[in-house]
């Protein structure tokens, strides 16, 4: 599931620069960026609706104000990574903005340690550098000039690791997958349009443009893989979660070779390999060790 989140997410990638590109890439087109970001969490709210509904009908004990309130909090956290890695895809490179976004995977296993004392394997942190060293071979081993943007993308990582961290801790404790889903997901939506409505021009017509976009990010990246991702992570470590999803390079490396026409160079191609390895390392790592232990007592 986490794998098929981070393929939705990585061709989410070229939607969310090509949204914008009918504005030459500027944060005061028709549509902005957290017009955008709010309608695609209020789509995606909807989208899942049903599926709170059942969850709740299935359920014996309501579910407790706390969590309610945690849920809204990964809400607006969710909402400060999306707004302000938007801001920067519009603004920065393609290359500076996965290497970027890719600080979020080390970051992970510091905060689940420092944040709650949850420990992750001792895999995670190789494979978590590896990521890394894997995401700045893929977008060429350099970084262009310094930007406004780089910074913005820069931070969202920071808050991406919140919300990842975050999601791992409260999925699997309130069981209740689908409502956090749809509470984080209306709160991030109705934190966007007031800001929208504070700080942006609505443009119901620039809407329409842009609707194929705005549909794809609403219902498959937000309803779908974001859904998907607050499941998933009810049976995974937040760290091992982020090293699989950072896969969404690789996937958005493809798509833009298939939509946009970009190639990928040789030390692009290493660094798939670098960054595939990486996750699969976590994943194969508990079943090598099960494998010898086995092999021991037998012996």
């Amino acid at each position: 599931m986490l794998i098929l989140t981070a393929m939705i997410w990585g061709s989410t990638f070229i939607v969310q620069k090509t949204a914008f590109i009918g504005d030459d890439a500027t944060l005061d087109g028709a549509v902005g960026p957290i017009l955008f970001t709010a309608i695609r969490f209020i789509i995606g709210a909807l989208v899942i609706l049903p599926l709170v509904w059942r969850e709740h009908k299935r359920k014996i004990e309501p579910i407790s104000t706390n969590h309610i309130m945690v849920f809204a909090l990964i809400g607006v956290v969710l909402f400060i990574a999306s707004i302000t890695q938007q801001i920067g895809i519009i603004t920065t490179s393609v290359t500076n903005a996965g290497f970027l976004t890719a600080f979020y995977v080390p970051l992970v296993p510091i905060l689940a340690l420092v944040l709650f004392r949850t420990w992750p394997r001792i895999i995670v942190w190789p494979a978590a550098m590896g990521c890394v060293g894997g995401a700045y071979l893929l977008n060429g081993g350099n970084l262009t000039e310094f930007s406004t943007g780089d910074i913005w993308v820069l931070l969202s990582a920071i808050f991406w690791a919140m919300h990842i961290t975050l999601i791992g801790i409260f999925a699997a404790s309130s069981s209740r997958p689908f409502a956090l889903s749809f509470i984080q997901f209306g709160v991030s939506g109705l934190i966007g349009l007031v800001g929208a409505a504070m700080f942006e021009t609505v443009d119901v017509s620039g809407i329409v443009n842009i609707a194929p976009e705005i549909v794809y990010a609403g219902v498959i990246s937000v309803g779908i893989a974001y859904t998907m991702q607050v499941v998933a992570q009810g049976y995974t470590h937040p760290a091992t979660a982020a090293i699989i999803m950072s896969s969404e390079m690789l996937f958005a490396a493809l798509f833009a070779a298939i939509f946009l026409g970009e190639r990928l160079s040789v030390m692009g191609l290493v660094g798939c390999g670098l960054i595939f390895v990486s996750a699969l390392a976590v994943e194969i790592a508990p079943y090598v060790k099960i494998g010898r232990s086995a092999k021991q007592e037998t012996t």
